[in-house]
């Protein structure tokens, strides 16, 4: 884990988030000795949560194509 002084997380900001990235946190200290820790925000979101995509054919259509598809036909 890498501790970065105040000055240097606020001149290199976008180094110390990818820092927190990879590392999964950081720490930054000020002078007097306060410690600050950063860390990415878990996203509790799926990657596999994506939109649905709007098709133009109805259900008969789709197990046609299903069908030809494992018929190994195109």
């Amino acid at each position: 884990m890498r501790i970065y002084t105040y000055s240097e997380a606020r001149q290199r900001l976008a180094d110390v988030l990818d820092q927190a990235v990879e590392d999964g946190e950081v720490r930054i200290r000020r002078r007097d000795g306060t410690v600050f820790v950063i860390r990415p925000e878990v996203s509790e979101k799926s990657p596999l949560d994506v939109e649905g995509v709007d098709v133009d054919f109805d259900v008969d259509e789709m197990l046609s194509f299903i069908r030809e598809g494992r018929e190994g036909r195109y």
